[in-house]
């Protein structure tokens, strides 16, 4: 951009950027990270390629009727780098990301494919030993592997391992689970401490030590739901808060249902490790990704017995109320600090860790 004198009033169409963050003409890391770029590469490429009804509602799983049933029906890759962490690895994430997608529509996980993508040069021990996580944690999750696909890459054009699963299961009568569903007065709860499996891989990946070793969260949550669901049908939607964090996921259900989300900054679950591990690295806790966790919007009137129901169960001990769904600042989140101020938590524009999932 050329100077401008000090009597001269900027001329606005010279700018420039040096790193434009939304014009770009190459895919970046940032596409792959669950924040804006993401959403825009959905909303600008695929979705006006494919078309459909099913497809347009943002949800993790599509809900489509078949044959007289009504199906949850999810399809995810994972491209995890290290292959194995602190709590986990890539098979055990492949079953638990797909399963956990299924039960954020109210279904319960029945069949999944299995695609392997393997690098020239991999070792067969490691292949093996991802193949038989990824077994049991399917038998964990009650869950059959039905069918699947291998393909082989030339070595330097892949990182030893990918893996794409997909799955399917029944959604019950009665629930209907989507963000258009959220009304003002809703009470959002988290099912547990956020930001555990971001700062485990990284943990990991960095060669850091914070001083205890953090481990995944990963999990899978159908359990869970049922037992909320059990309380009442009429939640009104679940989000598991994986790429781009609790943030991510409370900004897209904010948008796709027209209403403000005031969130409680103290009353967010995060543990001392990981607030540690963020504070140390610049990092964000809201922003930071999990694996075994699930945020869900509730009518008030059924609040406290479906947070009874989550605290019962292993996998919501650790649930809490961190805020509501208002009429205000329709599509935006924002964040009372614990000194009394207000603070905008924006979708974010990639993901703090690529890589993650």
């Amino acid at each position: 951009m050329r100077e401008t004198a000090p009597d001269e009033a900027p001329d606005m169409l010279a700018w420039t950027c040096p790193a434009p963050l939304r014009d770009q003409p190459r895919v970046v890391m940032g596409h792959g990270g669950g924040g804006a770029l993401s959403a825009e590469l959905v909303e600008q490429i695929f979705a006006p390629a494919f078309g459909g009804p099913a497809l347009s509602v943002t949800t993790d799983a599509a809900a489509v009727e078949l044959g007289g049933a009504r199906l949850a029906f999810s399809t995810d890759s994972f491209v995890v780098r290290p292959l194995f962490f602190p709590g986990g690895s890539i098979g055990d994430l492949a079953v638990n990301g797909t399963v956990n997608d299924l039960a954020m529509s109210g279904a319960r996980a029945a069949y999944l494919s299995c695609g392997f993508i393997l690098e020239e040069g991999v070792e067969t021990e490691v292949v093996t030993r991802v193949a038989q996580a990824l077994g049991a944690a399917a038998r964990v999750a009650g869950v059959e592997v039905v069918t699947g696909d291998t393909k082989v890459v030339e070595a330097g054009h892949g990182d030893g391992i990918y893996i794409n699963t997909s799955g399917i299961g029944l959604i019950p009568a009665g629930v209907d689970l989507r963000p258009q569903r959220v009304v003002p007065g809703d009470v959002v709860i988290v099912s547990g401490p956020i930001g555990v499996h971001g700062v485990a891989i990284m943990s990991v990946r960095e060669g850091l030590e914070f001083g205890i070793e953090i481990e995944s969260d990963c999990a899978a949550l159908g359990g869970l739901v049922e037992a909320m669901l059990a309380v009442t049908p009429d939640l009104h939607v679940l989000r598991d808060p994986t790429r781009g964090g609790l943030a991510a996921s409370l900004n897209e259900i904010a948008a796709a249902s027209g209403t403000g989300v005031v969130v409680q900054e103290r009353d967010v679950p995060v543990p001392a490790p990981v607030a540690s591990a963020c504070a140390v690295l610049g990092l964000d806790p809201m922003y930071v990704a999990n694996e075994g966790k699930l945020v869900a919007f509730v009518p008030r009137e059924h609040a406290d017995a479906v947070l009874a129901a989550m605290r019962a169960h292993p996998l919501g001990a650790g649930a809490a109320v961190i805020g509501e769904a208002v009429e205000a600042h329709p599509g935006m989140v924002v964040a009372r600090t614990g000194l009394g101020g207000t603070r905008v938590v924006d979708m974010p524009l990639g993901e703090q860790l690529p890589r993650i999932c």
